[in-house]
């Protein structure tokens, strides 16, 4: 028996002597006294946690409803987006190229200053199966920060600002390569270079963060560590643009990405597809590798039944987990995003964080509590 079937019979038993649970699924899972859970709430403020929890009801025919629960959700209180950002950057590609004639999915493309012919589809995936930043910035490439914000702001997902790359040494350059899109029909097109705006400085809360950070050289700098120019995308825009995607049709015209369903189906593949099955080496890149919640503190096999659609990041001491989580074996279906922060010495930008102390076994055991919690 493994660590998941175990703790799967223990919350079992546990939900036998707590009917009320149903009322406040969150709430009465983030007043556990498990201690992945307990020493974090104990300390909630420092954390920085924020919830949001989506109760997915569906009638008899089949109609969807859903119930949100949130938890010390406030976008005016700044937390550092990481990787999450590459979620919109993927979808948003896609809906360029399908305005684009002659092309698909797996069209080819080359950005400037790389001779590599690039795929849309493998880049996509390797965004989500193993997040990775150079595939984030070549997808980026193709439309740049102003095409990005504003597309957003059409969809009223906001707020929400992207203002750097995540790879790359120069980040923040507001200069957008030129890209080569080469089409089905042999024809290519070049979309130029392009300067973009100059992003300005945010004016949130907590944008000044710890007692100091390494600069270049391991220098430390006895300042706090400054987000006002950073990539901005607090959990409400986050979760929303997951509902977008999983349940488009219950959204208005205008709100919702302009992307085939044909190319809306290989986003949501691409999102619960591990990385075993994306060509990655499993022992490095094992199945919990981007499922914080329920698996990311176990290097064990996801059960088959369990599809997990999701955006992970964490960086700069800072974990969040986006996610659609469904096992029609068990008739479980809910949403879930939720963001920690865990810097103990307060100092960033040196790699000392708690993720495997801390943030991955709270993250873990919220999903698993909750996907108890949903079982029917």
């Amino acid at each position: 028996m493994n660590s998941f079937q175990k703790v799967t019979i223990f919350l079992t038993c546990a939900l036998l002597y707590n009917c009320g649970t149903k009322k406040d699924l969150l709430k009465t899972t983030l007043a556990s006294d498990n201690s992945n859970i307990k020493r974090v709430m104990d300390n909630a403020a420092l954390h920085e946690i924020q919830i949001i929890y989506t109760q997915i009801l569906r009638d008899k025919n089949g109609k969807v409803s859903f119930k949100d629960y949130g938890y010390n959700l406030d976008s005016n209180n700044y937390f550092y987006p990481a990787s999450t950002v590459k979620f919109p950057i993927a979808i948003l590609a896609l809906e360029k190229l399908n305005a684009i004639a002659n092309t698909s999915v797996n069209t080819e493309y080359k950005i400037e200053g790389n001779d590599t012919k690039l795929k849309f589809s493998e880049e996509i995936s390797k965004v989500f199966a193993v997040s990775d930043n150079e595939a984030s910035t070549n997808l980026f490439e193709f439309m740049g920060f102003d095409y990005i914000n504003q597309k957003m702001e059409e969809k009223g997902l906001l707020p929400f600002r992207l203002s750097h790359r995540l790879s790359g040494a120069d980040s923040s350059n507001p200069l957008v390569k030129s890209t080569i899109i080469f089409k089905n029909d042999n024809t290519t097109e070049v979309f130029p270079s392009k300067a973009d705006l100059e992003p300005k400085k945010l004016q949130l809360n907590s944008l000044q963060k710890g007692t100091g950070y390494l600069a270049a050289g391991n220098k430390l700098i006895n300042e706090p560590f400054d987000f006002s120019k950073r990539n901005y995308y607090p959990l409400e825009t986050l979760h929303n643009t997951l509902k977008r995607i999983v349940f488009p049709e219950y959204f208005k015209e205008s709100e919702t990405f302009k992307i085939t369903e044909k190319d809306r189906e290989f986003i949501l593949f691409s999102m619960q597809n591990l990385p075993k099955n994306a060509g990655y080496d499993p022992k490095e890149y094992y199945d919990g590798y981007c499922k914080f919640f329920m698996f990311g503190d176990t290097k064990e096999n996801i059960p088959s039944s369990v599809k997990i659609y999701n955006k992970v990041g964490n960086a700069y001491g800072t974990m969040i987990d986006c996610a659609y989580i469904v096992d029609t074996e068990n008739k479980v279906e809910f949403m879930l995003s939720a963001t920690i922060l865990a810097n103990k010495n307060g100092i960033y930008n040196d790699n000392i964080y708690e993720y495997d102390e801390i943030s991955l076994p709270f993250l873990a055991e919220l999903g698993r509590q909750l996907y108890l919690k949903n079982k029917k």
